[in-house]
């Protein structure tokens, strides 16, 4: 009896912490006399409605319809959900413990793989990442040369189809060094497989479009249907520029490279990660190259640098007019740390990027690299109700993100941050430590 008391209990803690998903929006939602940061259009002071999980009008009066429930902000803001451009959120728990990293696969090429099926709505690291009014993410593929294609993900849901927003959003290429260095034997190691890494993409996008092309054909055999290819069939829709790629490249070298890649072989292309974009802006804006930027907080990328380049690159790439959005390490062993996705625009912010700027670089700006603006990233009349009340600047550490909605549904914004904070707090006062 005593066993089994046990683990009633042992169960009930679990279940205890454990969020239950959000129901779908059923009633129509006001919420009033507050300051709506639209984005796209400005900041309203007034109110805003949203029904079936779509935005039905901004105004600075709202007659509220039947059945609808009312919030009154008192002044609060309301500003879009922020979104990780690229992330490993819902693919990794416990860095050290193998069964629970989904990130990668062996081998270097597997365009087939889908991060949206392998997504674990049930991760810790969501709820926390939530709080601080991160609630989308493009989740990604890590390993290999071609890792596979990225998910645009809500972090909310029962399964990891309810919680895909957009799939595919892009597939993903880690660029190879390009440094041409080799004086001992491990360089010289490296600088081979290199090469031949730069060939095997050129070899790539040859066979890829041989495949895509056999397939449209109407004199295929019988035989041709069978031996239809899982991986070459994933590459499809990126040859014929339905779809980006997504290179993570640093350094100038991989950057030139890649963009010469891309215009030789007619593809659409999003440069990730970008330390050294402020060194070819021009390169990028003739050729219409996106750029995600990975990680403001950093420390230089060369020792000759300056102290603060990587917090004034960002700034950099406006001011050259480069199409650009910030995100955290998209590597899926800092996945915890996408949640300070805010702080990195506030960085960016305090070294030379406008205000504005850098809270549309964790926003609309994403949205339209990723190719979802029309549904996220601004708070516009028929996009998701995708939104966080907040009692302050979301840029600023003191910030609290009180309330959050994703498609209208209204967000359990507990966490296992907030819950240990609860425990400890009534443990000191029991003790008498604090009142």
């Amino acid at each position: 009896m005593k066993k089994f008391i046990t683990s009633f209990i042992l169960m009930f803690a679990i279940y205890a912490n454990a969020q239950i998903p959000a129901p779908p929006q059923t009633n129509p939602i006001l919420l009033k006399n507050g300051f709506i940061h639209t984005i796209s259009k400005g900041v309203v002071e007034g109110s805003i409605l949203f029904d079936k999980g779509k935005i039905v009008r901004i105004a600075k009066y709202i007659s509220p319809p039947d059945d609808c429930e009312i919030v009154n902000l008192d002044g609060k803001h309301v500003y879009p959900g922020m979104i990780a451009a690229v992330s490993g959120i819902g693919l990794v728990e416990i860095n050290a413990v193998a069964v629970t990293n989904d990130h990668s696969e062996r081998g270097e090429f597997n365009p087939n793989v889908r991060t949206n099926v392998a997504f674990n709505p049930d991760s810790e690291i969501i709820p926390t990442t939530r709080s601080n009014g991160v609630l989308v993410a493009n989740v990604i593929p890590t390993s290999g040369l071609v890792s596979g294609q990225s998910s645009v993900m809500m972090l909310d849901g029962w399964t990891w189809e309810n919680a895909t927003l957009s799939f595919p959003s892009g597939l993903h290429i880690n660029w190879p060094n390009m440094s041409t260095k080799a004086t001992t034997d491990n360089e010289k190691k490296r600088l081979k497989k290199a090469k031949q890494q730069l060939n095997d993409l050129e070899k790539m996008i040859k066979n890829a479009r041989a495949y895509a092309r056999l397939r449209k054909t109407k004199s295929r055999s019988a035989e041709d249907y069978h031996n239809e290819d899982l991986r070459w069939e994933s590459m499809i829709p990126y040859v014929n520029k339905k779809f980006p790629i997504y290179v993570h490249a640093n350094e100038v070298t991989q950057i030139e490279a890649a963009i010469s890649w891309a215009k030789r072989n007619i593809l659409e292309i999003v440069i990730v990660g970008g330390k050294d974009a402020w060194r070819t802006t021009d390169l990028l804006v003739k050729n219409r190259i996106p750029v995600i930027y990975e990680s403001v907080t950093s420390l230089p990328y060369r020792r000759f640098e300056d102290y603060d380049q990587a917090y004034k690159a960002p700034s950099i790439l406006y001011e050259k007019g480069v199409q650009f959005c910030i995100s955290d390490y998209g590597y899926a062993g800092k996945a915890e740390q996408i949640r300070n996705l805010p702080y990195q625009a506030s960085m960016a912010a305090s070294y030379g990027l406008p205000k504005e700027a850098a809270l549309r670089a964790v926003t609309l700006s994403a949205a339209e690299i990723l190719g979802v603006d029309k549904q996220i990233g601004s708070l516009d009349i028929g996009k998701d109700a995708t939104l966080f009340i907040s009692d302050g600047d979301p840029l600023e550490i003191r910030t609290n993100i009180i309330q959050a909605y994703i498609q209208g549904k209204k967000i359990d914004m507990s966490d296992r941050h907030k819950n240990l904070y609860s425990k400890f707090k009534e443990k000191y006062r029991q003790l008498g430590i604090i009142k």
